[in-house]
């Protein structure tokens, strides 16, 4: 049989791969690599996931360069550009946005960050956000939905996703976590921001970030997050 079939390369086969990967990249590359793969603490994200693109790409390719019998350094070259464009995804709008919701927040305990995938993720607990067993906003969150709906366009896409902890059982926490969901978008369709570009989730109880077994983790799974993602080109 002549073409390729995919599959995983064998464990035995990537060992010998590093082996000689560590005998032919130059001290040099090695560098490169690791420093990107770190970065460094004056970079921006949107530089910091190109650096780390390149660095995992650069390792990436010179391995697999090596398996397939080709150049080390040629596919330390070709990874490294592949993983530099996939590390520089996040836009300079997204971090303007994320320094943005950060400077609003600070203090309040409202998390702001940039997830794996390139979403800028806004998790607001609910003991801020909502009474218990309500799904009215608190006039202190309003400002902080405002901001957030400051500057959106309409090719931006918000998901928001309801949480509640485990108390209640499925009956109660099911509706009401969606509740809160619909609240928050209201809040921000009201701001402007075009219903057509926003989903809300209710996740009941079911994606705990903490132990329900005790007060402080079911008060951090009890929270409603904002997930603010660009279209895909």
């Amino acid at each position: 049989m002549t073409t390729v079939q995919t599959a995983q390369i064998p464990q035995r086969q990537l060992l010998q791969a590093r082996s000689r990967l560590q005998r032919t990249l130059t001290p040099a590359l090695v560098a490169l690599a690791a420093f990107a793969l770190l970065g460094c603490e004056n970079m921006s994200e949107r530089q910091k996931g190109t650096a780390q693109g390149a660095g995992a790409g650069a390792v990436a390719g010179a391995v697999l360069g090596q398996v397939t019998g080709g150049s080390a350094g040629q596919g330390a070259v070709l990874g490294g550009a592949i993983g530099a464009v996939a590390g520089n995804l996040w836009s300079k709008r997204m971090e303007d946005k994320r320094k943005d919701l950060e400077a609003a927040t600070a203090g309040t305990g409202i998390e702001v960050a940039r997830t794996t995938d390139n979403q800028l993720r806004v998790n607001v607990p609910a003991d801020l956000s909502f009474a218990t067993g309500s799904a009215m906003l608190q006039p202190s969150t309003r400002p902080v939905l405002d901001r957030f709906a400051q500057g959106l366009d309409t090719t931006l896409r918000v998901r928001i996703v309801g949480h509640t902890d485990s108390t209640g059982g499925d009956a109660i926490n099911e509706p009401l976590s969606l509740e809160r969901a619909r609240s928050v978008r209201d809040h921000l369709r009201d701001r402007g921001v075009p219903a057509n570009r926003m989903d809300v989730v209710g996740r009941g109880s079911r994606d705990p970030v903490a132990d329900n077994g005790n007060d402080a983790g079911r008060a951090s799974n009890r929270r409603v997050e904002l997930f603010l993602s660009e279209p895909q080109t």
